[in-house]
């Protein structure tokens, strides 16, 4: 690609103009094209998968005075913050107010067409696939990510977006962009959820809401690692979760799901719990572990505050790990999954840009299996 390119001084792109319900996702054709600054690149999203920190955002789920389940009616008409005012509300990840309007998207994939200073121009025309994770590695590991694409910086709900270029991996693969958006977000938060469980070969791992982004990430991440997996949704998903690879599905409309998961793991017992959903499993998720197992957690659209009984914490020397950062290791490593193959990606559905309100109403139906794509 020629590196002197023409970039229009406008796109189309959807707005979030405020928390709230799905009203609050406004469609334009007459966004400003940022620009890419120091050390960033210009990419022309080709596809920009949909995930569930879209609507935690929007919601204002993530503000500490919220305590409900992620719910169907939450995600489409905004959580209860107990009359917190707009303005003091600490609706992002890192407890911070939001600034609108906002163009969210986190799971990125196009081509950049332009360099920002101290970029080589011979980035120009790389087709990439986006970490949506801005860090600042000086700080401590596990609190390095400063800004998160779509919430604390624009992201790719629209045409264009500038991202820092060390952000931005070259890959090379035959899927399409859509396929491809199916990745970031949902596959290195799996990576990072498993591979701090240390989850090994042989060992038993309980995933729930095995049928969303994550869960059917880790589903096959899990696979990958020799583990033996017990997948838990809801039981009209059972035959698309099992095709998967899980060797075993618990419908998690059961009348004892923890019953059921003794059943199967036997006198070993489990290894690891991979939780995405919380809510009230997270309780029988500590007694289900073994001696020396580990929960790992990255999501509680379930529920967020939960009873613990820490006599399960301590006597059977358990370990809890929280994931909010995946370190540039681990997306590199999903990347070269990607590339080698290993890793299907799960499709549901594609939406054009300004279909945006739709697909994100069809996530909190939760009736999809793997992922929804915005492709603009």
């Amino acid at each position: 690609m020629d590196a002197k390119v023409t970039v229009p001084e406008k796109m189309r792109a959807v707005l979030l103009t405020g928390y709230g319900g799905i009203d609050k996702l406004e469609y334009r054709d007459d966004v400003a094209v940022p620009l890419p600054e120091v050390s960033e690149v210009l990419i022309r999203v080709g596809a920009c998968g949909v995930n569930n920190t879209d609507i935690n955002l929007r919601t204002r789920w993530y503000d500490r005075a919220v305590n409900e389940s992620l719910s169907e009616d939450v995600g489409l008409r905004g959580a209860d913050a107990k009359g917190e005012d707009d303005n003091d509300t600490k609706g992002t990840w890192s407890s911070q107010a939001a600034l609108f309007p906002r163009i969210q998207g986190a799971a990125v994939v196009g081509t950049i067409i332009k360099v920002g200073a101290g970029v080589d121009d011979s980035r120009i025309g790389q087709r990439v696939i986006v970490d949506p994770q801005v860090r600042d590695l000086a700080l401590p590991e596990r609190a390095q990510l400063i800004a998160y694409l779509g919430g604390d910086r624009d992201g790719g709900f629209a045409e264009f977006t500038a991202v820092p270029s060390e952000n931005a991996y070259s890959i090379d693969s035959s899927l399409s962009d859509a396929e491809l958006a199916t990745f970031p977000t949902s596959y290195d938060t799996a990576e990072e959820m498993l591979a701090r469980a240390r989850l090994g070969n042989g060992e038993t791992v309980v995933i729930t809401g095995a049928a969303g982004g994550v869960g059917t990430a880790l589903i096959q991440l899990s696979l990958i690692r020799g583990a033996r997996v017990i997948a838990i949704a809801g039981a009209a998903k059972k035959e698309r979760v099992l095709s998967l690879g899980a060797h075993h599905f618990v419908a998690r409309e059961g009348k004892d799901v923890r019953a059921d998961i003794e059943a199967i793991s036997g006198e070993n017992g489990v290894h690891v719990v991979a939780d995405v959903v919380g809510g009230p499993f997270f309780t029988d998720s500590l007694k289900l572990l073994a001696r020396g197992g580990r929960y790992s957690t990255a999501g509680a659209i379930g529920g967020p505050i939960q009873p613990i009984d820490l006599r399960d914490l301590i006597y059977k020397d358990l370990e809890m790990f929280g994931i909010t950062c995946p370190t540039p290791e681990t997306f590199r490593a999903v990347v070269d999954h990607v590339a080698s193959g290993r890793l299907r990606p799960l499709i549901e559905k594609t939406f054009a840009l300004r279909d945006l309100p739709l697909a994100q109403t069809e996530l909190v139906k939760r009736n999809h299996v793997g992922k929804l794509v915005i492709v603009p």
